[in-house]
């Protein structure tokens, strides 16, 4: 990537940090408070007005700028992100959208604060800081599909379920199956999920298995785990 220069910028009186008491790192500086003004009129006015820059790359642009003037007291991460999704919808040219920029720096917010710090002293050189926010999108991006598809897999899935007899408790661990399952599915996990015996929770995973719907794990061990048979 070429490198990418943006006006010079100073820092000044406040600090940016996080971190326990005792333990604070700043990440960085705002501009003097006698400097906002005029930054944040500099900002509008290339953000309303400058339509040379390709969009993704201002939605960038947009959310550092914003962040090191840094107008308000509290609230500058959120109005920052918020400007770079607005800036990406632009991009898009749709009102549909189905990725999230804004969670995905919550997701990689140590590299955010890493990646800031390092760009801020950079002489107006943000090219750093640009190719970071374009991996983060890409990985907004990657993570909406996959999000995708186990919606489409779960919808499949009760499609071709619409007539099984199922009770309550099965179509309710069936469905934390497919939402996202944290660990092996084990009678005795059934058991504390669904609020029923051990007993019950066996007789219910043991008729899915009937119905084709769970398997037991190949893989064998000390304990019995069960999966979503292919379908």
């Amino acid at each position: 990537m070429h490198k990418i220069e943006v006006g010079h910028y100073r820092t000044g009186e406040m600090q940016i940090v996080s971190g326990a008491m005792g333990k604070e790192k700043i990440h960085y500086e705002a501009v003097p408070a006698n400097r906002v003004k005029q930054e944040m009129d500099d900002f509008l006015t290339w953000f309303n007005n400058n339509s040379s820059i390709d969009p993704v790359l201002k939605a960038a642009i947009a959310h550092f700028w914003f962040i090191i003037i840094h107008p308000f007291d509290d609230g500058n991460g959120r109005m920052a992100r918020a400007i770079a999704d607005l800036m990406l919808a632009r991009a898009d040219k749709t009102k549909e959208r189905y990725y999230s920029m804004s969670s995905q720096i919550l997701v990689e917010r140590k590299r955010y604060y890493e990646i800031l710090q390092k760009v801020q002293h950079s002489s107006g050189d943000i090219t750093d800081w640009l190719d970071w926010f374009l991996h983060c999108l890409n990985q907004s991006l990657i993570a909406t599909e996959t999000t995708l598809q186990k919606v489409l897999r779960k919808n499949e899935f009760w499609k071709i379920h619409d007539n099984t007899l199922l009770n309550e408790r099965q179509r309710f661990v069936l469905n934390k199956l497919f939402d996202g399952f944290d660990g092996k599915l084990k009678s005795s996990k059934w058991a504390k999920m669904a609020k029923c015996s051990p007993d019950t929770a066996l007789r219910d995973i043991k008729d899915l298995i009937e119905k084709g719907i769970l398997r037991q794990e190949q893989q064998g061990g000390r304990s019995t785990n069960y999966e979503l048979e292919d379908f």
